[in-house]
């Protein structure tokens, strides 16, 4: 049995998502898990006797410009370290989490071993900054572990970063028992959808890498061809533009904004298509939880997104910004019910054999237990 402790960003989002679900079968597996984090994270939905929870307060000095959380974060991952007697800290994102827990490390009184988990932005957004690009490589290379969760994310990070670390590629996975099909009728008549429409989905936090604007001409080419319906699920920045170009091609009637959603597993259900647009994803989770409820995607060949669609098979690939293609290939499966039925069987069997939870936590386990395999020898 090992404690270890984890620190995400507990809002809505790919990393915390897979950092909870990540903590929660560890403790379903015999370990010990403590949270360290800003607030209690969304998916942390449920009461565990090996999962604790430790809150990270901030505190408000007029002489500080900001909360800072940082410091903060570091004092309470050192005095988690101390008390529970950590072997593992295993942080999500190396700026700033991989750089507090280094401090941490500094601080406490005890040795642990530090594993950070490289999911995207603190590399290709952060990464751009050269005030950061020190800070993010002085926390990956001393780290005791890296992980990476695409061989794209990987090669980017040496390259724009410059660091010799081994880094492995852990891909993500989902919950199987929140993540699968469901016989949920009743949810698509909520919505106003008729049993002969095909539903096509897409799930994002609505910033302009996701090229939301895209989607929709995608769907405005798809719907002359096949009934059907497109679902907006998320919320963020590009949200009220979002509207504005469905009103102007007036499909007000075929586009349902739905906000942030819970019941994704549900949504997923009543779907027929995944769409993705992005011009950046360094996994893209949502098509993940898509194939695992059994729903086919198109995506951007892009980043990560070629490592978890299969084009011609569990999919579609399209070059960036090309909906024209993206709309032929959702018109060839939406509009033959043999083909999307084994579209959809071959994305639930690759995200099986692929990334099923038992195989990605595994993987985890063993990045922990070579760190401290690592120590003892070196005790």
């Amino acid at each position: 049995m090992m404690k270890i402790g984890i620190t995400c960003y507990p809002t809505v989002g790919g990393s915390g998502i897979i950092a909870t679900e990540l903590g929660k079968m560890l403790a379903e597996l015999g370990h010990e898990i403590h949270f360290i984090t800003s607030s209690l994270p969304f998916r942390l939905n449920q009461v565990h006797p090996s999962i604790y929870y430790h809150e990270v307060e901030l505190s408000h000095y007029p002489v500080f410009q900001y909360p800072p959380y940082d410091l903060a974060l570091a004092s309470k991952m050192a005095e988690v370290i101390d008390r529970e007697e950590l072997d593992i800290l295993h942080v999500h994102y190396a700026m700033p989490h991989a750089v507090c827990a280094i401090l941490a490390r500094d601080i406490a009184k005890r040795d642990v071993k530090i594993v950070t988990t490289l999911h995207g932005t603190d590399i290709t957004v952060l990464g751009i900054d050269n005030t950061f690009k020190k800070m993010i490589k002085y926390g990956i290379e001393q780290s005791d572990a890296v992980t990476a969760v695409s061989k794209s994310l990987v090669k980017q990070t040496k390259d724009m970063i410059g660091t010799n670390k081994e880094i492995s590629v852990i891909y993500n996975f989902v919950n199987e028992q929140e993540y699968h099909k469901k016989d949920l009728q009743l949810i698509g008549e909520k919505y106003g959808i008729k049993k002969h429409e095909k539903v096509i989905i897409h799930i994002s936090n609505f910033r302009k890498v996701k090229r939301i604007d895209d989607v929709i001409q995608t769907f405005n080419h798809i719907k002359d061809k096949v009934d059907s319906k497109l679902l907006l699920v998320g919320d963020g920045p590009e949200y009220s533009n979002a509207v504005k170009l469905t009103e102007k091609l007036e499909l007000e009637d075929r586009v349902l904004f739905l906000g942030k959603q819970k019941n994704i597993s549900d949504l997923l259900s009543i779907s027929d298509l995944k769409i993705l647009m992005s011009e950046k994803e360094s996994f893209g989770l949502v098509l993940l939880e898509a194939m695992a409820c059994e729903v086919p995607s198109i995506g951007t060949n892009v980043g990560g997104i070629p490592e978890v669609i299969k084009h011609d098979e569990t999919g579609f690939l399209v070059d960036l910004g090309d909906v024209e293609k993206a709309s032929q290939y959702a018109i060839q499966l939406l509009s033959d019910d043999t083909l999307l039925h084994q579209f959809s069987q071959n994305a639930f069997k690759h995200a099986k054999n692929y990334f099923h939870s038992s195989i990605i936590v595994n993987q985890y386990i063993d990045i922990y237990n070579n760190v401290l395999l690592d120590k003892a020898r070196n005790w």
